[in-house]
């Protein structure tokens, strides 16, 4: 194809210099002002060139979404110890009979000196810590959506850039051809040897590729900067990416990513939590009617002149829930409810997920498929025809405008190409959120099974 497109400038540029001394002024201020908007060669960026993986470890480590959800399950963890402890023990210094008329003659008083502990009903410890845990179980699985969120959104932008960066390529490939183009129509039209329409025609195909640079640039700055954000970085700090395209990747069966959905998906993992939480919260509603126990044990001073002055005292209470029926029931019966409800919205949840992913799985497929449509149909025979078209122009036997249309279907489809390729890793990516884990660890586990 390069060897093509070298016969292509080389042929117009010998047509330019032939027809030369036919050139215009006017002519000339057009084809200026169209070159301006295309710039031969851009410079590589700046920035560090990273590939898909060092991107993500990076992601994972540096995303402030997931720093936030890391210190919330931090939190959660240490909440763990405290939610079975026993409550605070309480001292307690209680005066009696202090005459009002000698306030400070404690002498003349009983003093007393208490120590209590309350000690909650048989099983409650255990079952306030098994809710907690569950609290972690809860944001560990937050964690993990987000991570997976995070990674599936640093693939889209990856891919995205990459796709952009191939355009920009392909631009610079064809701005040559199409500035030679322009030039030779011009001379050919100011000497009256094509019509009017072919330097038209040469002028809009220019004016194109530099529309298509725009595009590109704007791709570029905008993936750029939402890979800098996941990256916590400032969005204006320039990256550059290296890698390559998967669509030779096979994809498992629909009951393969349904049976690793299960497994791994964290949003499934995050409300089986909740109801494992809920469970468990019901089993410590109905806890409410073993009573709690409150032990005291002190010191009494009796007054001076007393037989016996040194004491000591001991004192238990316990709560009687049964008189408060009512409360308990409805307690009761809320935490039912709550079971209730989290087991059927599991269920939804997991309707919805197989949903997705087989609406994921066909998308990925299709996207798929038209890739290789590209690149195996329509770009081979786009290319030969602009070979054919360079012929049949060097004897004479086609238009000037058919070799134009045929070197703008070539770059159209090499930038379609490009773009099928970056809509199959998005349509994947999509699949693999769906599914909550890569798609060649599912393949991994498939084999596994079946040898």
């Amino acid at each position: 194809m390069k060897t093509l497109r070298v016969v292509i400038c080389i042929f117009l540029l010998w047509g330019s210099v032939r027809l030369s001394r036919g050139e215009t002024s006017a002519g000339r201020d057009e084809t200026s002002e169209l070159a301006a908007l295309l710039p031969q060669h851009h410079m590589a960026p700046t920035g560090p060139s990273l590939t898909l993986d060092e991107i993500e470890r990076m992601a994972q480590t540096r995303n402030p979404e997931i720093i936030v959800s890391a210190r919330r399950l931090a939190a959660a963890e240490a909440h763990v110890p405290m939610a079975g402890a026993l409550d605070d023990p309480a001292l307690m210094y209680r005066g009696w009979q202090v005459p009002l008329q000698q306030p400070w003659n404690y002498n003349a008083a009983q003093n007393m000196f208490m120590l209590s502990q309350t000690f909650p009903g048989f099983g409650k410890r255990s079952l306030r810590t098994r809710v907690a845990q569950t609290n972690v179980a809860t944001a560990k699985a937050a964690l993990d959506a987000i991570r997976l969120d995070v990674r599936i959104r640093v693939r889209k932008a990856f891919y995205d850039l990459l796709r952009a960066e191939e355009g920009l390529r392909i631009h610079d490939e064809h701005v040559d051809i199409a500035r030679q183009a322009v030039e030779a129509a011009r001379i050919k039209y100011s000497v009256g040897k094509v019509p009017q329409q072919d330097i038209l025609k040469a002028q809009i195909s220019m004016t194109r590729l530099a529309e298509h640079l725009i595009r590109f640039e704007q791709d570029i700055e905008l993936a750029q900067a939402r890979l800098d954000t996941l990256l916590g970085r400032d969005p204006r700090e320039p990256i550059n990416v290296r890698g390559a395209y998967a669509t030779a990747i096979d994809l498992p069966s629909l009951e393969a990513l349904e049976k690793a959905a299960l497994q791994s998906r964290p949003d499934l993992a995050q409300s089986q939590a909740a109801v494992e939480k809920s469970r468990q919260e019901q089993a410590l509603a109905r806890k409410a009617y073993s009573p709690d126990f409150t032990v005291s044990a002190g010191y009494m001073l009796m007054p001076r002149g007393s037989e016996f002055r040194n004491n000591y005292m001991v004192e238990g209470s316990i709560n009687l829930p049964w008189l408060n029926r009512r409360k308990h029931e409805s307690e009761i019966a809320e935490a039912t409810a709550m079971v209730n409800e989290q087991d059927a919205e599991i269920a939804a949840m997991r309707n919805a997920a197989f949903g997705q992913i087989q609406e994921a799985l066909v998308q990925t497929k299709s996207a798929r498929k038209l890739a290789s449509i590209y690149q195996n149909s329509l770009r081979p025979q786009a290319e030969a025809t602009l070979h054919s078209t360079v012929i049949a122009y060097e004897n004479d036997r086609t238009e000037f405008l058919d070799l134009l249309d045929s070197q703008m279907t070539v770059i159209d489809l090499d930038l379609a190409y490009f773009q099928a390729l970056a809509d199959f890793e998005a349509r994947l990516a999509d699949l693999e959120l769906a599914v909550g884990t890569p798609i060649d660890q599912v393949q991994r586990v498939s084999a596994e099974v079946t040898q």
